[in-house]
């Protein structure tokens, strides 16, 4: 019929991210996308570009750890699209909700060895992403590309891809016959059945040791309010994994940092935990895996998570919650009103005093050079409570994990199951944009830097106020120390990388860079640092001897004799 409407195919998907409330997409241009593109420009739909597909990703996954809400990666077919898959896994494996739009080669050229095609997307990342799905007509693309927002935007939250043929959004159809968005507002809070706030109530009553960890689902500020409220009545000792750091202020008495401080609860002389309250959390290789060493055999186990296969992975469950983490506190905070078990507040002084400990085991530590220790806490004093820090390599990560204090959570971003270095700058511009008026502190090893170096020209295109932080120790830290433990302290393969000046290289991409080789220059250089009004870049040379006890956690020592076959990184295997 003369006269009606037709809307491209680009503007279609455009206005359902635009419905869904997006508001800032992070891409690498490729033709096969100029038709969203555009549509993105036309609906008011800001474009962070990038240097590789998988920094954009990183960013995207960053964004939605930050904000909670959905993360937009929109990158070209092929090279693009394998470019991206470790940054999809990443968002996958640690439950962020992220949508990965990809191009593709025209449906009507199908099996003609075309340009960047070849190759079935789909079936590549249905392993590694919540869902997948290629849009197969013009007119689907507004209802499934809501479908696929629901999937990322539901829980269990989560990486999905959207594959867009370049001759479906190039087309244009009749505006009456495009499928309408539908359910993209569809975010679901679920909260305890009355029975459950109430038992959960009577178990920390009845417990003489109960501890709260919180994991990433009660990473958000709702969480957060509703814990505050809760310790106010009830001092039940709070650790956090990485992403909920912040959940209760720094400096909160029932702040006890890490979950890993749990298993050094011996150390200050304590009994480990009776009953254990995992708050929107997993069980895994983060909390001990099976070792029952952050949550003990015999303890009570009570797992709140939106999830319900979640629950009970790794052992029975005493009281299982598939529930939003917030909405739980405040089902306990009601069912408590106002009581707590006798003695509460000694146990939560005593549960909280091992995360002292780490300091006190490294300060003043005698090095060659710049101790690491002393590196990250100077960053940490530097960026001061509000800032987020985004964290990448293995030793520096850890150190930079340890020292950083913050009082909001979704502060603290870093590496998580796919333990994939190179996270760093993609996290940092991504946060960066979710949390514009906030200081962004992205603090990396040498090793990890080297993935994605080139985004300090991203970052300098768009100003971004982010202070580059790189501890350079001229060897791939967590690698050399373990071949070191394993086979002796004069080993290594492949596993040294000095030479390289990355303040002379960060500087010609035109950010304002220092190399440090003293304690006392450091705090000068990171003032010079932040009072940037875009980004900068400190090279802080540091001990490569320093060993962070992490690597000898993770690597799984073994008692001499036992006969057990050390496996660096997971679970020993016993003697035959």
């Amino acid at each position: 019929m003369k006269g009606t409407e037709r809307l491209v195919g680009g503007q279609l998907l455009a206005q359902t991210l635009r419905a869904a409330g997006v508001r800032q997409a992070f891409a690498l241009h490729g033709g096969h996308l100029e038709a969203l593109l555009k549509g993105c420009v036309d609906e008011g739909i800001a474009l962070t570009d990038f240097r590789h597909e998988s920094a954009a990703g990183h960013a995207a996954d960053a964004y939605a750890r930050v904000t909670g809400e959905l993360g937009v990666c929109i990158i070209t077919a092929g090279p693009g699209f394998t470019n991206g898959i470790s940054a999809m896994v990443n968002a996958k494996l640690d439950g962020s909700p992220t949508l990965f739009i990809i191009g593709a080669p025209p449906l009507r050229e199908v099996e003609t060895n075309p340009l960047q095609g070849g190759i079935d997307q789909i079936a590549m990342a249905r392993p590694g992403a919540k869902w997948a799905c290629s849009i197969p007509s013009t007119e689907r693309i507004r209802d499934l590309t809501a479908m696929a927002i629901r999937k990322a935007m539901t829980r269990p939250y989560g990486a999905v891809l959207l594959e867009v043929p370049i001759d479906v959004l190039h087309m244009s159809v009749p505006a009456d016959q495009a499928t309408p968005a539908a359910g993209v507002a569809v975010r679901p809070h679920s909260a305890p059945a009355p029975s459950e706030a109430r038992t959960l109530a009577d178990m920390v009553l009845a417990a003489k040791r109960p501890v709260v960890i919180a994991g990433y689902e009660a990473a958000n500020v709702e969480t957060a309010a509703a814990l505050r409220e809760l310790t106010q009545t009830l001092p039940i000792p709070v650790f956090a994994k990485s992403l909920a750091t912040g959940v209760l202020p720094h400096d909160h008495p029932c702040n006890g940092g890490g979950a890993g401080n749990i298993a050094m609860l011996p150390m200050v002389g304590a009994s480990p935990p009776d009953l254990v309250i995992l708050l929107g959390g997993r069980m895994g290789l983060l909390l001990g895996g099976r070792s029952g060493a952050v949550v003990p055999h015999a303890a009570k186990l009570v797992q709140v998570h939106g999830d319900a296969s979640e629950i009970g992975r790794l052992r029975d469950v005493d009281l299982p919650i598939a529930a939003d983490a917030a909405e739980t506190v405040k089902a306990l905070s009601a069912a408590l009103a106002g009581r707590a078990p006798e003695g509460l507040g000694a146990w939560c002084a005593q549960a909280t005093a091992p995360r002292m400990l780490f300091a006190a085991g490294f300060d003043g530590a005698a090095a060659k050079g710049i101790h690491p220790w002393e590196a990250a806490k100077a960053v940490a004093r530097a960026a001061g409570r509000d800032a987020i820090f985004a964290l990448d390599g293995g030793e520096a990560a850890s150190w930079a994990g340890a020292a950083a204090e913050v009082d909001t959570p979704a502060s603290v971003l870093t590496h998580g199951y796919l333990g994939c270095l190179g996270i760093g700058p993609g996290f940092a511009i991504g946060a960066a944009r979710a949390a514009p008026g906030r200081r962004v502190v992205h603090v990396t090893g040498d090793g990890a830097l080297g993935f994605h170096m080139m985004e300090l020209d991203t970052m300098v295109r768009h100003r971004l106020p982010i202070v580059n932080v790189v501890l350079n120790n001229q060897v791939w830290g967590m690698s050399i120390h373990g071949q070191q433990m394993m086979f002796g302290g004069n080993y290594n393969v492949i596993t040294k990388i000095g030479g390289t000046h990355y303040a002379d290289i960060a500087r010609a991409f035109g950010c304002p860079s220092e190399r440090v080789t003293t304690l006392e220059e450091l705090g000068p250089a990171l003032e010079r640092a932040f009072a940037c009004d875009g980004p900068s870049f400190v090279e802080i040379m540091t001990d490569a001897d320093v060993v962070h006890p992490v690597t000898v956690s993770m690597l799984g020592q073994i008692e001499e004799g036992s006969g057990e076959v050390m496996i660096p990184y997971y679970e020993n295997i016993p003697a035959a």
